[in-house]
């Protein structure tokens, strides 16, 4: 591979390395250099026919004198700063030996990602941070409730199975009913630290609590911005490259890209198949959840595939409602 284009582009590994607590090192860039003075997650270019997990091995052990001992992709990037074109490849080190340091005198920090602020970082690296702060499994909620208690008893059940982020879909209910299950289902989340993300029209449900919005493929492509600010999630429904340009032009927070499979809810649906969901993800921006006939045990294939995990409606929720 070449050691510093790709198709015209700068090719660079970066390392998301956490710590027991969850925490993130990150590195000063030096202030000579691009971007200089930002915080960045530790890595460089490429040299001559490395792979990227050849790259980040050599990486961190020249800049934090540490040995890699697991690790897989976590988001892919490409980025255009106008002076530089930048193929941002990101992997999640599970496991190292040896003690992380500064060894060519750069400054470095443990954070949460929670607690990172985009605008310290360069532009390029503010999807990995996305990425970082979204969990593996999402949740999509299942029938339209009719008995509410017994639909908030399943999802207690379903988040006790370590999911962490729900959609709250209810298309049928009023708005009324709507709000009131929101409500509700606010309480369930927060009880076992999950994020509640609400599918309705931005303006009928920005005063209720939840941590996000997920906007309908339809509702994305009637926006010129982002709604809401940046302190709550903004995911969106895509099916297209189409769509998933404009969620990343909008600065949205991740997509749900589907139908990966045939499903029984839209039965006449083209599949992607996992080649060409890998292809539109790699182009994608920001970090893209498989969707569409998928269980917990397509985690796996989905990470592989560059996805940042798998959304689902009966692979969580179950089978009967």
């Amino acid at each position: 591979m070449p050691d510093d284009s790709l198709n015209g582009h700068i090719h660079v590994v970066a390392a998301a390395l956490a710590d027991s607590q969850g925490q993130i090192l990150i590195a000063k860039r030096p202030e000579r250099v691009h971007q200089g003075g930002r915080w960045e997650f530790p890595g460089g270019k490429l040299e001559p026919g490395e792979t990227p997990v050849v790259a980040l091995a050599r990486e961190l052990r020249e800049e934090l004198g540490i040995r890699i001992l697991s690790s897989r992709p976590l988001i892919r990037i490409h980025h255009d700063y106008g002076d530089c074109h930048i193929l941002l490849d990101v992997h999640r080190v599970t496991g190292y030996a040896g003690d992380p340091y500064g060894r060519e005198g750069q400054p470095i920090a443990w954070v949460h990602p929670d607690a990172m602020d985009p605008a310290a970082f360069p532009a390029a690296d503010r999807p990995i941070i996305a990425a970082l702060r979204l969990p593996e499994r999402y949740l999509i909620t299942g029938a339209d409730p009719r008995a509410p208690d017994r639909f908030l008893d399943r999802l207690d059940r379903a988040l006790a199975r370590d999911v962490r982020l729900v959609q709250l879909r209810a298309h049928d209910s009023s708005d009324d009913d709507y709000a009131d299950l929101a409500a509700s289902a606010f309480q369930v989340c927060a009880r076992h630290g999950a994020r509640l993300l609400l599918n309705r029209a931005p303006r009928l449900v920005r005063e209720l609590p939840c941590h996000g919005l997920h906007l309908t493929a339809r509702r994305l492509v009637a926006l010129t911005c982002r709604p809401w600010d940046d302190r709550r999630l903004v995911g969106a429904s895509c099916h297209t490259a189409q769509d998933l340009a404009h969620a990343t032009r909008l600065g949205l927070d991740y997509a749900l890209l589907s139908p990966v499979r045939a499903t029984r809810s839209h039965p006449d649906a083209r599949p992607l198949g996992w080649e060409r969901f890998a292809a539109l993800v790699e182009d994608a921006g920001l970090p893209v959840y498989a969707l569409g006939g998928l269980g917990p045990e397509d985690l796996d294939t989905a990470l592989a595939h560059g996805a940042q995990g798998i959304a689902a409606i009966r692979g969580f929720w179950g089978h009967r409602g």
